[in-house]
């Protein structure tokens, strides 16, 4: 067993639930292949939360850096590194991790993204007091690969508003996720997983037992690279176009399977259009709070100095 100082595996983590150490109320899941310097700072913004009663559970999937080294330094018997050299990807890596859970609430969390403080306060008081709702995402900002601020992503709040266009998907940012376990359970990950757009079929699939709900305040960093590879976009719109028609077909809408196409095609359109021009950088959009802007600014420079934000 890792208590930030090692590794362990499946078997030594279901071995624990066989004693007498208490679980905790939230299992944080985050998968990572060559997190790099990243890494440290996800992690770190996980350790300073003002809500303490959680476990971080980091699944290596065959990493050939070392970026787990600084993490095993750490010492917090909260965070537990799972190793067995395999590159699985992250919806294997993500039901492995619902399965070792056996806390009530289940988080996600992505190798290079940053947490407020009180995302995970926020989140499970917003849970604790709407019993309804069975997945619950937040608003981010985007950063750059140098943490400068480039915009944010602003989900729809309610469960039908999220919902109300499926052919055009689920904007539900995937590392805010935070959900009941029991929900996560019963609606694991596909596998093999859809390329890049696993969280959306998941959401698709779902969506008709399911609730719901963003918070409007930005808890989370969300890390946007510079520029997206245009082969691997249309890799994954292609990939989202074809997860879409299989489930629309199988309930016989044929009114979503023809939008879903239009909207595909017209986003592949625009993605080229914007590739000619040499303007496409995923997750800019201008800033609408100074003084939010201004707190996740200091955050992450305390972040980064190893100071806790908290303080």
């Amino acid at each position: 067993m890792s208590h930030a100082n090692g590794s362990c595996t499946q078997a030594t983590l279901n071995q624990r639930r066989h004693t007498d150490v208490k679980e905790p109320k939230i299992t944080i899941a985050l998968p990572v292949f060559n997190g790099g310097q990243d890494l440290k700072l996800a992690v770190c913004s996980v350790l300073w939360q003002t809500f303490e009663d959680w476990r971080l559970l980091i699944l290596d999937d065959g990493s050939t850096d070392h970026a787990l080294d600084a993490i095993a330094n750490l010492n917090d018997p909260r965070i537990v590194i799972i190793r067995d050299g395999l590159n699985k990807g992250i919806s294997a890596r993500l039901n492995q991790a619902i399965s070792l859970a056996d806390s009530e609430y289940f988080a996600r969390m992505d190798a290079d993204d940053i947490c407020h403080p009180e995302r995970l306060e926020k989140q499970i008081n917003f849970l604790e007091a709407n019993k309804s709702v069975d997945l619950l995402a937040t608003k981010c900002i985007t950063i750059n690969e140098s943490e400068e601020i480039i915009g944010y992503i602003s989900p729809p709040i309610a469960h039908d508003e999220i919902c109300r266009r499926p052919w055009r998907g689920f904007y539900m940012p995937h590392p805010t996720w935070m959900g009941r376990l029991s929900w996560f359970k019963r609606n694991k990950y596909k596998e093999p997983a859809p390329y890049c757009c696993e969280d959306n079929e998941l959401l698709l699939r779902a969506s008709q037992e399911s609730v719901y709900c963003a918070l409007p305040e930005a808890l989370l960093a969300y890390r946007v690279r510079s520029v997206t590879p245009y082969k691997k976009l249309l890799r994954t719109r292609l990939s989202m176009l074809r997860t879409q028609i299989s489930y629309f077909y199988k309930r016989s809408d044929l009114s979503c399977l023809l939008l879903s196409s239009i909207t595909a095609l017209a986003k592949i359109i625009k993605d080229i259009h914007l590739f000619r021009c040499a303007v496409f950088v995923a997750g800019r959009r201008p800033s609408e709070n100074g003084s939010k802007n201004i707190e996740w600014k200091n955050l992450i420079v305390k972040l980064k100095k190893g100071e806790a934000p908290k303080n």
